[in-house]
């Protein structure tokens, strides 16, 4: 007989509050679903400053021609786009154009369950010295590996921890996402390609139980291209 509460039932116990219940990029989150990405959201792409093709004013130009309405980019260990990439932006507004509300980002190896796995950093304080040691260019070493210090020092800098890419790792999304609830992560990369088609589209199957399960767990959902190449639309 499976233990669960009174009389021996399942009884799903009110999960904790988070912590950063009130950070605005939850909102744009909560309306995430599969037809987000790449056209309106899209919060998991590269650029030169890590492995990726683009410059950041030449992703901010697809970001425009797309009409994107919010985008992080989440270079590896580097937050080196975020300003030109403001500035950029800053100055085609002035000429008149709609440009994307612009989040901070920045995608960080650490372990989880004793597995390698991707956090993308998301809506943090440019700067922040809590995340000081994930803008080094590489993966830091010893506790700044963990999982629950990556999480407790993206919240210091007042940003939202999420799980990149679930599907990907050597160990299956339904031990990994469970996992991250309990140590407090925020939410999880719902809509991915794991195809890796020319043309950004979600995987069916695989992306629809990820959801469901980010859901179960109360962790917001959120999408991207993970873009390294030339277009931001695809891979």
């Amino acid at each position: 007989m499976r233990a669960g509460g009174a009389c021996g039932l399942n009884v799903k116990r009110p999960l904790p509050p988070k912590p950063m219940a009130s950070h605005p990029l939850r909102a744009v989150l909560e309306q995430v679903e599969a037809s987000s990405c790449p056209g309106r959201l899209n919060f998991h792409c590269h650029t030169i400053h890590s492995d990726g093709s683009l410059r950041p004013e030449q992703l901010g130009q697809q970001a425009l021609a797309l009409g994107l309405e919010h985008l992080a980019v989440t270079d590896h260990h580097s937050t080196l786009a975020f300003a030109p990439l403001q500035q950029w932006f800053a100055s085609q507004a002035e000429q008149g154009s709609a440009v994307p509300t612009l989040w901070s980002g920045v995608e960080i190896s650490c372990l989880l369950e004793s597995c390698l796995v991707h956090v993308l950093a998301l809506g943090f304080e440019p700067g922040h010295e809590a995340l000081e040691p994930y803008r080094q260019g590489h993966a830091p070493i010893g506790q700044e590996l963990q999982a629950a210090t990556v999480v407790d020092r993206i919240h210091a800098a007042g940003g939202l921890a999420l799980l990149a890419h679930p599907g990907r790792y050597r160990l299956s999304f339904q031990r990994l996402i469970p996992a991250a609830a309990a140590l407090g992560f925020d939410g999880g990369e719902a809509y991915y390609d794991y195809a890796m088609q020319p043309r950004w589209q979600p995987t069916p199957v695989v992306c629809e139980a990820i959801a469901r399960l980010l859901e179960d767990h109360a962790l917001l959902r959120s999408c991207g291209t993970d873009t390294h190449g030339l277009e931001l639309c695809g891979r």
